[in-house]
């Protein structure tokens, strides 16, 4: 009884995280947010953003910052909120960012395999032990054919331990042609490895069409 009260404490704390998450891309549209968090104690709820450029969140004596605490107090129910914006060190190891960068340059109609390459050279440049990114919909003029790419390089856990450590995050592009599911999965620098492991220089490249 006591371990499914935890569990689904877990649950609800996760879809409240999901949820907070989309209400405030949605209120702060030009914000591009990698992360949240959420830290509760008998006095007030701290609610950590962590976005690419704070600047675009204005200050704690903000009125818009102070409606949008309310809104929350309001939609979400959250006792006495409070927001800490924190800046971001590296874009490139956060899937949420790099998702959306692959998501907006496939959506402007830029080739989708150049922009998926050069996104895994800047997120293995940034660090990250592997990257993998997979578009999967129908990459092209309109009326082609659904087609998945699929393109890895350096290391990305499978299976055992080192999954626990994987970043991964699923985008929609919406194109002419329709919807573009993008998925980016980082192993990033501090990822848990059993053994040694070698990394391949160039990546490995999957493209599958599926009618």
């Amino acid at each position: 009884m006591v371990m499914k009260s935890i569990r689904q404490k877990f649950i609800e704390e996760k879809l409240l995280k999901n949820s907070l998450v989309e209400f405030l891309e949605r209120e702060l549209r030009n914000v591009w947010i990698a992360n949240l968090d959420i830290q509760r104690s008998p006095i007030e709820t701290r609610i950590y953003i962590e976005v690419l450029d704070p600047r675009r969140v204005l200050g704690s004596k903000s009125i818009k910052l102070q409606r949008l605490i309310n809104k929350i107090k309001e939609e979400f129910k959250i006792p006495n909120p409070k927001i800490n914006v924190v800046e971001i060190t590296n874009q490139w190891l956060e899937p949420r960012i790099v998702a959306k960068r692959v998501a907006r340059g496939i959506e402007m109609g830029r080739t989708a395999r150049s922009i998926i390459y050069r996104s895994l050279k800047n997120i293995l440049n940034a660090g990250a032990i592997g990257a993998e990114i997979i578009a999967k919909g129908k990459l092209g003029a309109k009326g082609a054919k659904a087609r998945t790419i699929k393109i890895s390089m350096g290391f990305i856990p499978k299976a055992g331990d080192p999954m626990k450590g994987l970043k991964f995050y699923h985008y929609p592009a919406v194109t002419k042609s329709g919807v573009v599911g993008i998925t980016v999965k980082i192993a990033p620098p501090n990822i848990y490895l059993p053994d040694k492991v070698s990394l391949i220089e160039s990546g490995g490249e999957e493209d599958v069409n599926e009618g």
